[in-house]
């Protein structure tokens, strides 16, 4: 073995070596029809032999394109990127760039700047698409994209927004229900929703499933039982320390997050309660990688559904329309799994 193959060879070694022009190497590289079969394979087999890789850099040049995917971060939603929903989604959706060949752009921004950067990025052609993190209802960021002219995918969806994009979405009003019902099937008469952010479409979505189910079955909707803020473990400490110190407390709980719940189990186990004995609790789980429900038995029951797996899912879907610009908006809707854990269990009689 020579000392050239032994280092990283960049594209003008692999031509000289080739006897070919670093423009038929490159073309060759990137799939261009005009290059003979025979002389692509012959620049494959060459790549392979040397372990040639060319850089993002290089690609973008070659395809005109930035090779890369943006996700925009506005600074009072910072909190996200230590999220580990967020953190499993961005593993996900990173694992399909990286077999496709693209890298990642992750700007935290000014709330007020965050239309800007997306103007700027189209400009600069720093990136290929984005994905729109958190959609809240008539997000205005849809439609400002769609004038721009930079692709784009959704990860959820927005109310309001007719004009048609590109998203994938669980079917949280559904999930929301049928956790709901699995409650009043239980005996549960009192059941409490601490929710997301009220603007978020997920937590309307989530509350209107939930909603559907009490008028259904004729139970009364209480305010005081429902309630909203930042997923945080201290919400679900806080509104549950709240709602069972009331005179009318609820007998069980439905949460938006599996990091919610753990406040409202740190609340009820404080004041000598038992979850799924004296107060039931039902949760959302995004079988987080480094939040585990539970191992071979969960803790929360819970509606689950794989966050990584959407992370997959939303980056090819944005890449394939990267690649056919003409390929009509792409929607798709997963369903969430009710999942039995030791958290829930018959309502209390009262004596």
């Amino acid at each position: 073995m020579t000392e050239t193959t032994l280092k990283t060879m960049n594209l003008k070694e692999l031509s000289r070596n080739l006897g070919l022009s670093q423009t038929t190497v490159s073309r060759a590289l990137n799939g261009y029809p005009e290059v003979s079969d025979a002389t692509r394979r012959r620049v494959l087999e060459a790549a392979r032999r040397y372990g040639y890789s060319p850089s993002t850099r290089a690609k973008g040049l070659a395809t005109g394109r930035a090779l890369a995917i943006g996700h925009v971060i506005p600074v009072s939603d910072q909190h996200e990127i230590v999220n580990p929903i967020f953190a499993d989604f961005i593993a996900g959706a990173g694992e399909v760039y990286a077999r496709a060949g693209y890298e990642m752009l992750l700007s935290v921004v000014a709330d007020a700047t965050e239309a800007d950067v997306y103007g700027k990025m189209r400009a600069r052609r720093a990136v290929d698409g984005v994905i729109v993190h958190s959609p809240r209802l008539n997000d205005a960021r849809i439609p400002h994209l769609h004038r721009i002219g930079l692709p784009f995918a959704v990860h959820g969806r927005s109310s309001g927004c007719h004009t048609p994009y590109t998203w994938l979405d669980v079917n949280n009003r559904h999930a929301f229900a049928r956790a709901t019902a699995y409650l009043c099937d239980l005996g549960h008469r009192r059941i409490a929703l601490v929710n997301g952010l009220q603007d978020m479409d997920f937590a309307y979505r989530r509350r209107e499933g939930y909603l559907d189910t009490l008028r259904a079955r004729g139970l009364a909707v209480d305010s005081a039982l429902m309630r909203a803020g930042a997923m945080t473990e201290g919400l679900g400490y806080r509104t549950t320390c709240d709602m069972l110190d009331s005179a009318d407390p609820p007998t069980a709980i439905l949460c938006s997050s599996l990091i919610t719940a753990l406040g409202v189990r740190r609340a009820i186990e404080e004041r000598g309660l038992v979850m799924g004995r004296d107060v039931s609790v039902v949760t959302h789980d995004d079988t987080l990688s480094y939040l585990q429900n539970g191992d071979d038995v969960p803790i929360f029951t819970a509606m689950r559904s794989s966050v990584r797996e959407a992370g997959r899912r939303l980056a090819q879907m944005l890449i394939d329309q990267i690649a056919d610009p003409k390929r009509p908006p792409h929607q798709e809707l997963l369903e969430a799994e009710l999942v039995v854990g030791t958290s829930t269990g018959p309502a209390q009689t009262k004596d």
